[in-house]
């Protein structure tokens, strides 16, 4: 059963927010520390602040109810997802997967542009904002793409095409793997690739595998943290706003490029959903849930965006020796959360790729064809 969902958070988490932002204990900081011990106290003040005083999230929950939001059950979990149609009747249907610490809001600006071409649906993972909490173990990649199979032949689509970045992007490929009968392509806009002494590669990409081997070699903090125990954060995430808000404004600050930054209103709307919904401890499990190198390999022909500021970029000789790459693009501007802080950029890939290249077989005999470079 589909079910239609309205956004309504009552007043008296509102209320018990503002309250609590109001008495938040701060710790104090070194002179002139910058970013050396983490984020800066005066820019989260100040964040903090207009999240208690300026932000309206009346306002913005009266703008997402104007989108058609569902709910279902699938596998024993809540999903919700924002269904929109296109005026185009036999428009190809697209699955729009975010990541974390991002949400479906993660689509907003780009629902109106791929509307115009596609049926979209956009699902928040289990464990995510109004997804609710998961209640069991084992919410990986390759079960969340199968909840989306299903998600998606309950909405009535037998051809679509699959669409995520960070955790998306890895729940995106996995729908091509599991579904291949059904899913004509998949796109990313984030797609690490590790080092292999057997693949020669350009200095250019020499240089993006230096910053992955650093990754590899340093852990950063906050994945070893959600990968080991996320439980353990999740109780001052769920129990400090201002806990939840850093949590979340730091990777925004490190992940953006600073020429396209994310508003603060967005950005605080995404927050308040992990706040409101209590999701901080369920949205960690993915990663420690989610072991790398799961699943099936993914078959179906795959689109690839490389935004420049993102935390790894993609090496196309490494990609593919593992998947059938018909689309590649190269980015000079935005980063890791790309549909939100370049939508244009990232709408005109995602149409260039299931409009053009997917459809046009001549084109894709020529691999040079699908680079480009567009900022």
């Amino acid at each position: 059963m589909i079910t239609p969902f309205r956004i309504d958070i009552p007043q008296a988490d509102l209320d018990d927010l503002a309250d609590r932002l109001a008495r938040t204990r701060w710790p104090d900081e070194v002179a002139g520390a910058g970013w050396d011990y983490g984020f800066p106290l005066a820019r989260l003040k100040q964040l903090a602040e207009h999240w208690r005083t300026g932000y309206d999230w009346r306002a913005h929950e009266a703008e997402l109810n104007k989108l058609p939001h569902f709910t279902t059950e699938i596998d024993g979990q809540n999903i919700h997802f924002v269904h929109v149609r296109s005026a185009r009747p036999d428009a190809l249907a697209l699955v729009l997967t975010h990541g974390w610490p991002g949400s479906f809001l993660e689509f907003l600006d780009v629902v109106e542009p791929l509307s115009r071409d596609f049926h979209l649906v956009i699902p928040s993972i289990p464990g995510f904002g109004f997804s609710g909490p998961t209640h069991e173990r084992g919410w990986d990649a390759v079960r969340i793409a199968r909840a989306w199979a299903e998600l998606m032949h309950r909405l009535g689509y037998d051809r679509y095409g699959a669409q995520g970045g960070d955790f998306g992007a890895g729940i995106s490929l996995a729908l091509g793997a599991v579904a291949p009968e059904h899913v004509v392509g998949v796109h990313v806009n984030y797609l690490p690739t590790r080092p292999d002494p057997a693949v020669e590669v350009s200095a250019a990409d020499e240089a993006r595998l230096d910053t992955v081997r650093q990754l590899m070699a340093n852990r950063p903090p906050y994945q070893a943290l959600l990968a080991l125990t996320p439980q353990t954060i999740g109780y001052a995430l769920t129990d400090s706003p201002v806990a939840q808000l850093v949590w979340i404004a730091e990777r925004f600050a490190q992940w953006t490029d600073p020429a396209a930054p994310v508003g603060d209103d967005r950005m605080l709307t995404d927050v308040s959903l992990y706040w409101l919904t209590a999701t901080a401890a369920s949205s960690g499990r993915l990663h420690h849930d989610n072991p790398r190198g799961s699943g099936q390999p993914c078959r179906v022909p795959l689109g690839v965006a490389v935004f420049a500021h993102d935390i790894t970029l993609s090496v196309r000789p490494l990609a593919e020796r593992l998947y059938d790459i018909r689309h590649w693009s190269e980015f000079e501007r935005g980063g890791h959360f790309a549909a939100m802080e370049v939508p244009g950029l990232f709408a005109e890939d995602v149409r260039d790729f299931f409009l053009s290249d997917l459809a046009d077989p001549a084109g894709l005999a020529d691999p040079a064809a699908f680079g480009s470079e567009r900022g």
